[in-house]
């Protein structure tokens, strides 16, 4: 652990500017200003923008934009186009609105070029891309007391006025640079994987053909959920490979063959929404006596294992000697996964280096057929810096470990996104003022402050979503839709009834904060005993109750209730309605 956290990774600004802002996909066509109003601004295009708009459409809601920094939709499946991506985990949950599109994957874990033209499809048949700003950066947001409207200051010098804005940054907005000492010293190349320089390597996002790299030395830095796949094509091209390892993940098996058109044939309605349900149980809450697990992979192996077990021994009669069972065949799963390194990899050091030694839930869960074979080739060696706790320092021509110097052309980082960063370094928004030009980050700073995960007192019309304060569901995808839905049935209810402002009441979003603490589960050892991630924020752990968001304790179905009622009772109850609320809102700036 490193107790500076974050802070030992480089924001993407300033010299290093081109690893976020730049785009080397599309160009930036050039543009007027805007000066213009709007009913909704939906801020990101990614999944969680996109779903947003699609239920907006769905309200009957049109006057509204997405507003994008990249060049079309897709957000992290349109930056990222480095060899090998995939989704990790099953493909025909991840993604949203198969049945309602006519779509279904080609594969259990689709190409990273198939999720974002399923983005593009849902774009299309929803009106999407109609009024969508792409190479559009959202510079600052300020809540304008005398129109009742947001203005959006972008780095196209539009002036928007929205009535209600809805962020959809999403957690892997950001990419973030390891802060080695003497980096910006380093005179070869240096590239993020969220923005891989195909120019450089050879190759291209469908056809990855590393071949510029037959004559050099590459260095990758991270072992996380990219490098893993991006690893066997550096290893299969690249002249050599350092991989640079602070912490092992845990890789099993992945198999992936085509779908199975039969299969596909006897899919009935409602099929989608019945294999999420059954991943969540089989991932989170566990499986009930006789529930299949439809998923079968690396996420739901413990508790398939689990259920299969106590099938045949007897259900344990209490959530303690549950958990008592359930660590147990943790530390079983883990130790397959270690034998599989093993048996795999034919250096014992190497092998050794590469075990995961943790709880199954330290770290996401990886599973590719390639990446501990790559270690297998003469070209490729495998940097342990655990004992400095990352790399000693970057040189000119490379990079130092335990007094060598390593030199190389070109390092990669892998280094991940700013999932668990403050939100201003997150976000990329330079102000976000609400009532009284109060600071949301400021507002949040100790924690989030929200009613139902999606708004916050004294920031009226301005609606969340992403790892807040809510409902958690294994599929990311589907808790972002429902959070869009919820959203969008708040501003459509605000719509109709001709209401210039919705916010929560101070009182009612102090209930909701009590509500979710009081029945959050303790993770805490988790934190304390996994080694460094976005799990635990790197090490720095002040603000553990909140950096990764807080969830109902309940669990999903439970909160789904809750704010399904509170839709069905139709009475906005908590939230202060139209421009009254001014006169009596809190000054809460200090």
């Amino acid at each position: 652990m490193r107790p500076e956290g974050q802070n030992q990774y480089i924001k993407a600004e300033a010299d290093f500017a081109a690893a976020y802002e730049d785009d080397p996909h599309m160009p930036v066509e050039a543009r007027d200003p805007l000066c213009e109003d709007l009913d909704v601004a939906v801020l990101g295009a990614g999944w969680s923008g996109i779903m947003a708009g699609v239920h907006l459409r769905n309200a009957g809601i049109s006057n509204f934009r997405l507003i994008e920094h990249a060049g079309d939709v897709g957000g992290v499946w349109y930056w990222n186009r480095y060899p090998g991506i995939q989704c990790d985990n099953d493909a025909y949950c991840y993604l949203p609105l198969l049945e309602e599109t006519g779509f279904v994957p080609t594969k259990k874990f689709s190409d990273g070029y198939e999720i974002q033209e399923h983005c593009q499809r849902v774009a299309r048949k929803y009106g999407l891309y109609e009024n969508a700003l792409f190479h559009t950066l959202v510079r600052s947001l300020k809540w304008d007391a005398s129109i009742d409207r947001w203005r959006i200051a972008t780095n196209r010098g539009d002036d928007i006025r929205a009535r209600f804005i809805v962020m959809c940054g999403g957690p892997l907005n950001k990419p973030k640079l390891p802060g080695i000492p003497g980096i910006r010293g380093f005179k070869g190349k240096i590239f993020h994987t969220a923005r891989w320089d195909y120019e450089y390597t050879g190759g291209e996002w469908r056809n990855p053909v590393l071949s510029k790299l037959a004559d050099k030395r590459v260095a990758i830095v991270g072992t996380g959920a990219t490098a893993i796949q991006a690893i066997p094509y550096l290893a299969k091209y690249a002249k050599q490979l350092y991989v640079i390892q602070r912490t092992p993940s845990s890789v099993d098996e992945r198999p992936n063959p085509p779908t199975d058109p039969d299969w596909v044939n006897s899919l009935q309605p409602g099929w989608q929404h019945e294999r999420q349900l059954n991943f969540h149980d089989a991932a989170v809450n566990g499986l009930q006596p006789g529930q299949p697990d439809l998923i079968c992979d690396i996420w739901t192996e413990i508790n398939r294992n689990l259920a299969a077990e106590f099938d045949v021994a007897g259900w344990p009669q209490s959530p303690a000697e549950f958990m008592k069972k359930r660590e147990a065949m943790d530390f079983r799963v883990m130790e397959r996964m270690r034998q599989r390194v093993a048996a795999i990899v034919e250096d014992e050091a190497t092998a050794e280096v590469l075990k995961p030694y943790f709880y199954f839930n330290c770290k996401r869960p990886l599973s590719s057929n390639h990446y501990y074979e790559a270690f297998n080739e003469p070209n490729v060696k495998l940097i342990d810096v655990s004992s400095t706790r990352g790399v000693e320092r970057m040189t000119e021509k490379g990079f130092i470990h335990e007094g060598l110097e390593y030199e190389i052309d070109c390092l990669v980082s892998a280094s991940g996104f700013e999932v668990t960063s403050d939100l201003e370094r997150r976000w990329g928004i330079q102000a976000i003022e609400g009532r009284r030009a109060l600071s949301l980050y400021k507002y949040w700073e100790n924690g989030f402050r929200t009613l139902h995960g999606v708004m916050a007192h004294n920031f009226p019309n301005q609606f969340f979503t992403g790892y807040i304060q809510g409902g958690f569901f294994a599929t990311t995808t589907h808790q972002f839709s429902r959070q869009g839905y919820h959203i969008a049935y708040i501003i459509k209810a605000a719509l109709d009834r001709g209401l210039t402002t919705v916010e929560p009441s101070l009182h009612a979003q102090d209930e909701w904060v009590e509500l979710i603490r009081s029945t959050a589960i303790d993770i805490s050892h988790l934190q304390r005993e996994c080694p460094p991630s976005y799990f635990n924020n790197d090490g720095d752990t002040s603000k553990n109750r909140w950096y990764l968001g807080e969830s109902y304790g309940p669990g999903w179905s439970a909160f789904e209730q809750l704010v399904g009622d509170w839709r069905e009772s139709g009475d906005l109850a908590g939230l202060e309605l139209g421009s009254d609320v001014a006169a009596h809102s809190e000054d809460e700036s200090a």
